[in-house]
């Protein structure tokens, strides 16, 4: 498909730019890697959301291109829909449906906002994701590795339900082929697998380890950066995985969800689904097929998970508490370039489990 086919799709620029107040500060929804995204209202009422390519973007119409080219393709309840694009001289926008209660991060990471999601809620919003990207990688025509998958990249519409965003990094294959190779690094450290991060290495697998750190983060209500814990300093990985280990994992369930004994069982198990996700080798973690069926029926017996890659940080603050709360650090990410160290000292040779979940497709390194 080329650009020129979605001429059906392609918005007035002055339409856009009157629907929001000529991209006033007061419609700004919110600034990401390619631009800023803001809300915008048409003449026929219709609330819009509108992503305006940063100017100084130097891949900024590759990106562009490949986010309206990709999502006009893509159908899906947990996809965020692209309703059109405008392109005036230098100017790129992309508008979408509005979606009153913004990202995730939003809420699970605010001091506030966070007590509106209980587990119910926040147990829905990780079977959304994990029903999108499987829907990414298995079931839409071409196989989508997304490779920014993130908090601030799940939105949430009026019923708290998640629809996955921003397809600018994304990369697509044919239904064959299951990786690739990239001399450019694109994400975001924290969720970024480790094999992508040290030799560019990528494939459906790097999803589901950015997956796996997501639901980490739902459970936990934290963010993965380095925090002090006593007189350590780890991450949020490392901090799971000894919890895993010395059988202490509800310890690092956030306090404001109500765990009645059911939910308990339901939040306990994200723990290990999501360790299982952020597994080193990229053998050793299940696909999103796997996975949805691990969120769906809680007979299935999981296997036991391996030890997760450790990123260990460039500025770590001595300072900083254990799972400090996300309002009291607000650098920005370009301050808080990250070191990636070697994941582990040692080498693991893939290890098969024999279990009741069918680990189906296997990507070497």
């Amino acid at each position: 498909m080329d650009i020129g086919t979605l001429e059906s799709m392609q918005y007035n620029f002055s339409i856009v730019r009157a629907a929001t107040n000529d991209f006033s500060e007061n419609n700004k929804l919110g600034q990401g890697g390619f631009g800023a995204v803001y809300k915008g209202t048409l003449e026929d009422r219709q609330e819009i959301a509108v992503k305006r390519l940063g100017r100084d973007s130097g891949q900024g119409d590759i990106e562009f291109k490949n986010e309206v080219l990709l999502v006009a393709k893509l159908q899906h309840r947990n996809l965020v829909r692209l309703l059109g694009f405008s392109i005036e001289g230098r100017e790129r926008l992309l508008i979408y449906e509005f979606l009153p209660n913004a990202s995730l991060d939003h809420f699970i990471f605010h001091p506030i906002k966070r007590i509106l999601l209980d587990w119910e809620k926040r147990y829905k919003i990780i079977k959304g994701v994990a029903r999108g990207l499987l829907y990414l990688h298995e079931d839409s025509r071409l196989r989508i590795i997304h490779r920014d998958m993130k908090a601030s990249n799940v939105l949430l519409d009026e019923q708290m339900n998640p629809k996955i965003a921003d397809f600018g990094m994304a990369r697509l294959f044919n239904p064959e082929e299951t990786q690739g190779n990239t001399n450019r690094i694109v994400g975001t450290y924290g969720y970024m697998a480790p094999e992508y991060v040290m030799h560019g290495q990528f494939s459906v697998k790097s999803d589901v380890y950015s997956f796996g750190v997501l639901v980490l983060e739902m459970v936990t209500g934290q963010k993965n950066q380095c925090f002090r814990n006593g007189e350590i300093i780890e991450d949020l990985l490392s901090f799971a995985w000894k919890g895993w280990q010395n059988g202490t994992t509800s310890n690092m369930i956030d306090p404001t969800l109500k765990t009645g004994s059911h939910s308990l069982h339901d939040i306990l198990r994200c723990i290990h689904i999501g360790l299982l996700c952020v597994q080193e080798n990229v053998s050793d973690r299940p696909t999103m097929g796997s996975i949805v069926l691990m969120l769906n029926g809680s007979s299935i017996t999981l296997p036991r998970p391996l030890e997760p890659a450790f990123f260990m940080h460039s500025d770590i603050d001595p300072e900083v508490p254990l799972f400090q709360d996300y309002s009291s650090s607000t650098r920005s990410s370009s301050s808080r370039k990250s070191k990636i160290s070697k994941s582990t000292s040692r080498i693991k040779s893939p290890t098969f489990s024999i279990n009741d979940v069918s680990i189906s497709e296997i990507i070497p390194r």
